[in-house]
């Protein structure tokens, strides 16, 4: 599996149920990373996509004890087990964890690689992911040039995990 996320300086991903910032080019990359891919959230990351919806050409698993499924559109495990049953259907390299902050936990041991986006500019954030530079598991391989977003510099990066359990 993969995670896909975007941090501040200070590993912060959200606030108050939102993404810390929207950078354009960002989603864009997102969009091209994840799409014919398998997606896996937690409940509150799925209420906080645009009208609520399950993100478009893309198979959406929420992990959730407590959410009520929609109509259609996204497979609902209430627990750990669950979703590793579910994700066994898929390859895990079309498998990505786009959060939020407790799912990350949950099943970064599972990761083989985090695309992380660094914005390098801090905003206040009630939740946060791992910092992978200080976790011995983890392993900077690639960075892009610095790039500007009104004002605010962002970089993508890629990490490898070389000690991750398998599904």
């Amino acid at each position: 599996m993969k995670i896909i996320v975007s941090v501040d300086r200070n590993w912060g991903i959200g606030y108050q149920g939102q993404l810390l910032l929207r950078i354009p080019e960002d989603m864009k990359f997102f969009k091209q990373m994840t799409i014919g891919k398998v997606v896996v959230m937690g409940r509150v990351t799925f209420e906080s996509l645009p009208g609520k919806q399950p993100l478009k050409e893309r198979t959406n698993i929420v992990l959730s004890s407590n959410m009520v499924a929609p109509d259609s559109g996204v497979i609902v495990c209430r627990t750990l087990d669950l979703l590793f049953q579910e994700l066994k259907k898929y390859k895990t390299d079309d498998i990505f964890v786009i959060g939020g902050e407790k799912v990350f936990r949950q099943l970064l041991p599972y990761c083989r690689e985090a695309y992380v986006t660094k914005i390098n500019n801090a905003y206040p954030a009630d939740r946060f992911f791992v910092n992978l530079d200080e976790n011995e598991d983890w392993k900077l391989e690639s960075q892009s040039e610095w790039k500007t977003y009104n004002g605010i510099q962002f970089c993508y990066t890629r990490y490898e995990c070389h000690n991750y359990r398998q599904l």
